[in-house]
């Protein structure tokens, strides 16, 4: 009992899994054929009963019959022989039935008073009787003596037999019958639920539309059959609608996030990227299979760092916010500024699914701080020192102007006037930058001979020329075609560009200015080319933005930054020109810009009055 309760304990589940890992059908089979047996044995059992029974019975029966007709023929063959004689009249009779039928055992005669005149065990000794049956013998209506009779059973014994081995055929024949009906039933249901469930699997597996064949099937079974192959139509119709639904919404999704300006990264909530626009690709560097499907914490940058890891581990320790407001952080990518706005997704039933990233390029607007900053604070500096010398020149002459010579104010107040004309240059620079980048500002032009305007700005900067020991040739080429322009911000460009070539230039240099026709014929070219340090070939595409300035051990001249964007604002945009520069480190700089000689008709007419413009010819 110990060991029993032992493996119960251990294994309290072992029998319910055995009949788990018998099928339901298999076990109702085999319970069916249990019930089956049990009830055909118990039928066959009955049989065989009932039939000894009724054997024994007619045995009974048979042994009266014989009996009695043994006791007819006693009394017949003794009926007039003697007394002495009796044995051996019945002996002779008696012994050759005997020998050929075994079934009688013995035959015994008795007189009236119950002794024996003949028995037949004296001859037979060696049979054994299992019934007994006797009749009187009588004569008339007098009982003059008895026969006793023992059946051996050898005849029942073998119907009993033959009884038996014929129920067992039949029960067996019965029982094969049976199995084999309920084994062909079972594999026809079998069979049947097989194409069920091949059926069920393949609707499962997104075959929908799928259909059984009903043919020569039970009603039932077609029935339902029927209803799979319905519902295989309504599912195949439904997953059409479904993935046509589907397929619309995806592709507008698509179509939505595609055409956003801004980059967006879409992940679900195991970090992976599910879907990627094609402005984030751009900002991103990457192609859509290297991205989508991979986590995106192991995005990293052509130096091989991680920029997203750190930001996402910060987002998903931080707690949602209940206004759902996305949070920034910034990344940079190849010395690029990129913009990070993450927000987590919902579903309607507020479970998390993922998280958006909406990437912004803002290099170009931090670059701009920055240079703002540094514009400022330039602007700051380059104000400051004139005011400050005006100032201390200023408090010099008021205070001891009665101690110096008239040479010595004159310098003072040369002195003065540079840095009053510095800071009014500053000061110009700046309205002029914020007047020229307005949308709605038109400056009035007339055809002017560009020769006046480079004369005029050199003869103004022959001064300064002088001062640094430079000198300035002019190159021009002959019959220069009058253009149309505004005379007053082509000169301050042009002067602009000139002024520069002199704080750069060393000391005891030459400056070339050339005014000609351009190679294609379109355009007259003026240039200004100088003997200075030049300019760094990274930093030529970027001379005429705003407030940038080249800033090395070389040359370290103050300004604001604006000159040069002045140039490019005042060319390109109000006079349809184009600038450029060409400059190798160590060498020098030449810059300059082109004007159209034949400018767009809309742009003159609109300086010109229409009483003015030449008359169409009639036709």
């Amino acid at each position: 009992m110990e060991n029993v309760n032992e493996e119960e304990v251990k294994n309290p589940l072992g029998k319910e899994k055995a009949k788990k890992s018998i099928p339901a059908q298999a076990r109702l089979v085999i319970g069916g054929l249990i019930l089956s047996t049990l009830f055909l044995a118990g039928v066959a059992y009955f049989a065989m009963w009932s039939i000894g029974n009724n054997m024994n019975s007619a045995y009974h029966e048979f042994g009266q019959v014989i009996a009695k007709t043994f006791a007819v023929q006693g009394v017949e063959l003794t009926k007039e022989v003697p007394q002495l004689a009796k044995y051996d009249t019945l002996r002779s009779n008696t012994v050759p039935i005997l020998k050929n039928n075994t079934d009688i055992a013995y035959v015994i005669f008795k007189d009236a008073k119950g002794k024996i005149v003949y028995s037949s065990r004296d001859d037979y000794p060696d049979r054994q009787e299992k019934i007994l049956a006797n009749s009187p013998l009588q004569v008339g209506s007098n009982i003059v003596g008895s026969v006793d009779i023992g059946l051996s059973g050898s005849i029942i014994d073998k119907v009993s037999a033959t009884s038996k081995a014929s129920i067992a055929l039949v029960f067996l024949l019965a029982w094969l019958v049976i199995v084999g009906i309920v084994v062909m039933n079972s594999s026809i249901i079998t069979s049947q639920l097989r194409k069920l469930y091949q059926g069920v699997k393949k609707i499962s597996s997104g075959e929908f539309g799928y259909k059984l064949d009903s043919k020569g099937l039970d009603k039932e079974v077609k029935e339902l059959y029927g209803a799979f192959n319905d519902m295989s139509e309504k599912l195949s119709r439904y997953n059409e609608q479904t993935i046509e639904s589907l397929t619309f919404e995806r592709n507008k999704l698509e179509s939505v996030l595609m055409s956003i300006v801004n980059g967006v990264v879409v992940c679900d909530n195991h970090d992976k990227v599910i879907m990627v626009n094609n402005h984030a690709k751009k900002l991103l560097e990457v192609n859509e299979e290297d991205i989508v499907g991979t986590q995106i914490q192991q995005f990293c940058d052509s130096s091989g760092e991680l920029c997203f890891s750190e930001k996402i581990a910060q987002f998903k320790d931080t707690p949602i916010e209940e206004d759902g407001a996305p949070t920034p952080f910034n990344i940079e990518i190849d010395k690029r500024i990129i913009k990070c706005l993450i927000s987590p997704m919902f579903t309607r039933s507020n479970a998390y699914v993922g998280y958006i990233i909406v990437l912004i390029d803002v290099t170009k607007d931090v670059e701009m701080d920055q240079l703002r900053s540094h514009f400022i604070s330039n602007v700051s500096h380059e104000l400051r020192t004139p005011v400050t010398v005006l100032r201390s020149y200023i408090d010099t002459l008021y205070s001891f102007g009665n101690d110096f010579d008239f040479n010595t104010q004159r310098e003072f107040i040369g002195v003065m006037n540079q840095e009053i004309i510095r800071l009014n240059r500053m000061v110009n620079d700046i309205l002029d930058f914020s007047r020229y980048e307005a949308n709605n500002v038109r400056l009035e032009k007339s055809k002017q001979n560009v020769m006046e305007i480079v004369e005029d700005c050199v003869n103004q900067v022959q001064v300064l020329a002088k001062e640094h020991d430079l000198t300035i040739s002019i190159m021009k080429e002959p019959d220069l075609p009058e253009i149309f322009l505004n005379i007053d911000s082509i000169s301050r460009a042009f002067m602009n560009i000139l002024s520069n070539a002199i704080k750069y230039s060393p000391d005891g240099k030459r400056i070339k200015v050339r005014a000609e026709r351009s190679r294609d014929g379109e355009y007259v070219e003026l240039s200004v080319e100088d003997q200075g340090p030049g300019i760094p070939e990274k930093y030529q595409k970027k001379i005429f933005d705003r407030f940038f300035r080249v800033e090395n051990d070389t040359h370290t001249v103050k300004g604001t930054g604006l000159g040069l964007h002045l140039v490019k604002v005042t060319v390109e945009k109000h006079h349809n020109g184009q600038v450029f520069v060409n400059s190798k480190e160590g060498e020098g700089s030449t810059f300059g810009f082109r004007l159209p000689i034949n400018p767009p008709p809309e742009e003159i007419e609109e300086y010109i009055p229409k009483n003015m413009l030449p008359a169409e010819s009639e036709a």
